[in-house]
């Protein structure tokens, strides 16, 4: 669907004006900050968005939702990345948001861990991560599977005020701060310290668990699955970590629950008034919906994508 006729239908009046140089040509700067699960796609957008606009310079960077949430409502930034529900609060101090896509977090576990092949054919159940991560009743690799207490489990968490925390702990039922395990810092760290320890337990966002090149887990990287049901077993609808599109696929028809699959926005104090950072967005909701299926994450639906264009021209 092209811009002209999804702001047609929600109403909304597209103007080619431009933020300066000649008329029809777009150019200015626009900086973003904040969230890891937001990062490598808002990259893609922006490399994108440049060939079309080679006059409109792009500064990004990464350093978790809170950073991102602060950076915008300080105004250090044009916007802020963030991956998890924005809060009345948050409302409050100013902050405007908009969605742009769908992620998931996942449970994530050393591909060398040497319980691997029974966690595999049984996964995990919420109520055992719950144990995990929040009571702390559960702190070894056979408790985990129903034996007798031997092998300690390295629990990692979150350092940072972020998306991905907060939505794993969503779905716990606490907030990030009720997490246990070792804070690290980052999607990367995360990911790197699960990739060097086989007896680890960590989450990560989808584009820090898959090669978005061979569709398939990164070197050293398995996903712990969820038992859904909690029947003890992972039928065959519950297994869908194999390749990203498989696990896109489950975030999208929602076997993956939410949370910890978000939304994903953009925030400002208040609603952008840079013309370059409007076209930047409208952009982003039309034409580069294309670049997300390739990147690991969900496109938003038609009827989401022209709700989401009225609030940003209304």
């Amino acid at each position: 669907m092209t811009l002209a006729l999804l702001l047609a239908l929600c109403g909304c009046r597209f103007s080619d004006r431009s933020s300066g140089g000649r008329e029809g040509e777009l150019s200015g700067n626009i900086s973003l900050s904040g969230a890891f699960a937001l990062y490598p796609i808002t990259v893609k957008w922006a490399e994108e968005f440049q060939k079309i606009h080679p006059g409109v310079n792009i500064d990004i960077s990464a350093g978790g939702a809170g950073k991102g949430m602060a950076d915008a409502l300080s105004k250090m930034v044009d916007l802020g990345m963030f991956s998890r529900e924005v809060t009345p609060q948050e409302v409050e101090k100013g902050a405007w948001y908009i969605a742009l896509t769908k992620d998931a977090v996942l449970p994530t576990i050393n591909s060398a861990n040497p319980f691997l092949k029974d966690l595999m054919m049984k996964g995990v159940t919420r109520e055992k991560l719950e144990k995990l991560y929040v009571s702390g009743e559960i702190t070894t690799w056979e408790e985990l599977l129903d034996g007798k207490p031997s092998t300690k489990i390295t629990l990692y968490t979150r350092s940072d005020a972020c998306g991905a925390a907060a939505m794993w702990a969503a779905y716990l039922g606490v907030n990030q701060e009720d997490l246990l395990g070792l804070g690290v810092f980052g999607d990367p760290g995360v990911a790197d310290a699960v990739k060097r320890d086989p007896l680890s337990i960590g989450y990560n966002n989808v584009g820090y668990v898959y090669d978005i090149n061979s569709r398939r887990k990164y070197n050293k990287m398995e996903v712990l699955p969820l038992d859904l049901n909690s029947d003890g077993t992972i039928s065959t609808d519950e297994r869908f970590y194999e390749t990203l599109d498989e696990v896109v696929m489950a975030t999208m028809d929602g076997r993956y629950p939410s949370p910890p699959a978000r939304d994903l926005y953009f925030v400002s104090r208040g609603k952008p008034e840079k013309e370059v950072v409007i076209r930047f967005i409208e952009w982003i909701l039309t034409d580069g919906q294309q670049y997300l299926g390739d990147a690991g994450y969900v496109k938003l639906s038609d009827d989401r994508v022209a709700q989401e264009l009225e609030k940003l021209h209304n």
